[in-house]
Formats: structure tokens, sequence, C-alpha cells
């Protein structure tokens, strides 16, 4: 895992370099307090996924221009509004091994700085002057939005079938991704085809980002996840490992993970008993199995593309979604 990362790092390490300045040159905003928060979430350790897959979406459709830097700060605009917001719906503690902004400057400093980043966001979209493009980033907005309202709706629901998960997901997840490719192919006047093959491959490569995010709440740790492990249970939220493993136990098994995952202060040891069930009834490997399908089905979708350097990396960052650690 480590060989792959390195590897895409120093292929874009350039790339990532510029995307710092341009999001730092591209905030403006009218307020020290404003820039002193959105910097807190900004550039507190990202990993820059969505403004380097409008780059690279951009490019690999022979894209010459020199703003695509700036247009690609919308994605990282818009996905640190959501991280703002989320945050303090969820009662969350750490961000990126941080301290939550709202835990440092309230919420409501939190909840208006998160609608700046996300107005910004649009700002910027109109700069384009491609209407399409504008109507992409407001349905992206009203989207992520839906999405948290349903998750918010449906916390604590032991009975939340899989359909609805998927449905969160892309919402919460997978349109930002989608609507990021998108952006890059039309930024660069793409063919119709070469549109659609990298909405689709944004669109597949979100959904198992999030499922493998989802396991990373089961599979990783604190140190190496920069938040609580545990966090999705204690928040009430019922993820694609837990949704699966309800379904398949036995009604024995089921009432005890029920009762771990009702209560808000399970102990390390109910914990450990939890992810043991959902390695006995599947849940873990059949979350990575679906995440997986999703990440053969980006890959194949950029696959007529001519071999590249930009394709290459396309590829290398789908295998990497589903094999990270944090």
């Amino acid at each position: 895992m480590s060989d792959l990362k390195n590897k895409i790092l120093s292929m874009i390490s350039e790339d990532l370099e510029e995307i710092e300045h341009a999001l730092k040159e591209n905030l403006s905003p009218y307020l020290d307090l404003v820039s002193e928060v959105a910097s807190h979430i900004l550039f507190s350790g990202g990993k820059r996924l969505r403004p380097m897959l409008m780059i690279l979406s951009a490019r690999i459709c022979g894209y010459k221009g020199e703003k695509d830097k700036t247009y690609s700060t919308i994605f990282e605009y818009l996905h640190a509004a959501t991280l703002l917001h989320d945050d303090l719906i969820d009662g969350a503690t750490l961000r990126r091994g941080k301290p939550v902004a709202h835990s440092l400057w309230g919420n409501p400093i939190a909840v208006l700085t998160g609608d700046f980043l996300l107005a910004r966001s649009l700002s910027i979209s109109a700069e384009i002057g491609l209407p399409k493009i504008i109507k992409i980033i407001s349905k992206i907005a009203e989207d992520m939005s839906q999405g948290e309202i349903h998750q918010l709706l449906r916390r604590e629901n032991l009975d939340l079938p899989e359909d609805e998960y998927m449905e969160i997901i892309r919402r919460k997840t997978a349109v930002l991704m989608q609507g990021a490719c998108w952006t890059g192919a039309l930024i660069a006047n793409a063919l119709e085809k070469e549109e659609k093959a990298l909405s689709d491959y944004g669109f597949n490569l979100g959904l198992a980002f999030q499922m493998a995010d989802d396991l990373l709440d089961y599979t990783s740790d604190t140190s190496i996840l920069g938040k609580e492990v545990g966090t999705d249970l204690k928040e009430g939220k019922l993820t694609l490992p837990v949704i699966y493993s309800l379904k398949e136990a036995s009604s024995e098994d089921r009432i005890i993970m029920e009762k771990i995952i009702t209560d808000k202060n399970f102990s390390f040891n109910d914990f450990e008993k939890l992810i043991e069930l959902l390695k006995r009834y599947g849940g873990l490997e059949y979350t990575k199995k679906l995440a997986s399908k999703h990440i053969e089905k980006a890959k194949n979708s950029i696959l007529f593309f001519e071999p590249s350097e930009t394709k290459e990396l396309l590829l290398n960052i789908a295998d990497y979604a589903l094999i990270r650690k944090a």
C-alpha cells in the first residue's frame, strides 16, 4: 500500500503544491476570523483528492488552459464546508487528528464559515462561465445537504436497508467526486463520450471510497484515522458492514449486536466483540467486495483513453481508494 501511495504522491507532487497555493489565493474572506477558521479545516492534512480528480480529468481530455488549479478549489471548499457542518451535527471531537472547529470557535462561527466556503465555491464556479458547471455544483450542494438530512433522520434505525444506505452515500460522497471529474471534462471541452466516462469514474470511485471509509471505522485506529474509531456507531450511523451483518446474524447474536450498537458508551471489549461478529457474519467482507466492484466499474469506464501518465494516475488512485488506511 505504501508503495502505491508513494508512487501516486511522486507523480502529483507539483500539482498538490499548486492546489495548496490556489486554495490560499482564492479563499478571499473579508474577515480574518473567517480565514482562520477556514484555514483550520482546509490546511489540516486533507488528501486534496477532489481537486486532484478535477485536474486529472481535464488533463486526460487535453486541457491546455491555466485555470484548472483555481477551478479545482471549488471541490475542496465544498468538501470543507460539509466537514465543518457535519462535525457540528455529529458532535465530533477530532478531525484529521485536530480538535474540530466548533470546539475552538463555537457553533455559530463554524456554521457561518461553512456557509462562506459553500458560497465561495459557487462564486468560483460562476467565473468559469459555463452554465452546465454552475448547475452541476448547485446540484451537488443540494444532494449533499439532502444526504446529511436523510442520514440524520435515519440515525439509530436498526432496520436501515442497504438501498437507503447506498442513496445516502451517493448524495453525501459520490456526487462530489462525480462532479469534480465531470467538471474537469467540461472545462476541457471534452467529447460527450469522455464526459460520461469521467462522470461514471468519479461516481463509482465515490461510492467505493465511502464504503472503504466506513470499513476504517472497524479496521483502523485513532492515531492513523485522525478521529476516534467507532465514531459512526456513537453517532448512531449504521453503515454497510453493520447493516449486512445484522441481516445475516442469528437472532441471539443480533440481540448482542443491537445492545452494543444502541449503547453510546460501549466499552472497548464490546466494540471488539462487535467487530468479531461483523467478521463472522461477513459484513466486512461483503463491504470490501461491493467496494471492489465499484472500483472495477470506475477503472473500466476510462479504459478507452489512450495510455498516458494521467490515465495511469487515475487507475492507481482508484486502486488506492480501496486499500488506504486513513
